[in-house]
């Protein structure tokens, strides 16, 4: 038998394709043949219905615990989210210092580099060093090019965290998927509480577009 999904003979979509995650809802619904296989539970013995009975309390209690992780993976994303712009604020509050104090003390330092005269200019150069540490030392944020440094190193940080969380709760919202169809406990029980899959994490179009972008 020859192989269903051949690489070698084709066809081969030369424009590519690009991927998309489709926003639609898709409701657990169960047949007859469902309820059929219920009712036979119980007749003509008790015994199977009420064990089938026990599995569906289990099952709900399973997607109930299932459907609260999803919340919380959730929020565990918005937590990160939250801390990141706390962080970038702050940088924003440092970096205007910063470009203000780097503007008056690199305009000196350019002057004297324009002048062609290092040598002559050294006690110049000399007087704005000390000026830097003087008002590196006087400053009230404890170093803001540390503090920025430190603050970006965070924020990189916090990206990563942010990218591993939305692994997660993709990863919970793909067990929930499939767990609401498995039949037949949990995919009864879903469908009787109207349950439908969910949507996991998409990025915007324009997120989409600028990741074709040349950055360099």
């Amino acid at each position: 038998m020859a192989n269903e999904l051949d690489e070698m003979t084709g066809p081969v979509m030369e424009e590519g394709k690009d991927i998309n995650v489709i926003a639609k809802q898709i409701p657990v619904k169960v047949g007859t043949g469902s309820k059929v296989f219920e009712f036979f539970l119980w007749f003509p013995l008790i015994i199977p219905g009420l064990i089938f009975l026990a599995m569906k309390v289990s099952a709900g209690n399973y997607l109930s615990k299932l459907q609260q992780k999803i919340q919380h993976d959730a929020s565990q994303i918005d937590n990160y989210l939250e801390q990141r712009v706390v962080i970038l604020q702050n940088v924003a509050k440092l970096l205007d210092k910063a470009v203000n104090f780097d503007k008056e003390t690199f305009t000196e330092i350019a002057k004297y580099r324009s002048s062609g005269n290092l040598n002559g200019e050294a006690q110049g150069i000399e007087s704005i060093n000390k000026a830097i540490n003087i008002a590196v030392e006087a400053y009230p944020d404890l170093k803001a090019h540390n503090e920025i440094s430190d603050a970006m190193q965070q924020n990189a940080y916090l990206q990563k965290e942010i990218t591993a969380a939305r692994e997660v709760y993709n990863d919970s919202v793909a067990q929930w998927n499939r767990d609401i169809f498995s039949w037949p406990t949990k995919q009864i029980v879903a469908a009787k509480r109207g349950y439908t899959t969910r949507i996991p994490f998409t990025t915007s179009s324009e997120i989409k577009a600028k990741a074709r972008e040349v950055f360099f």
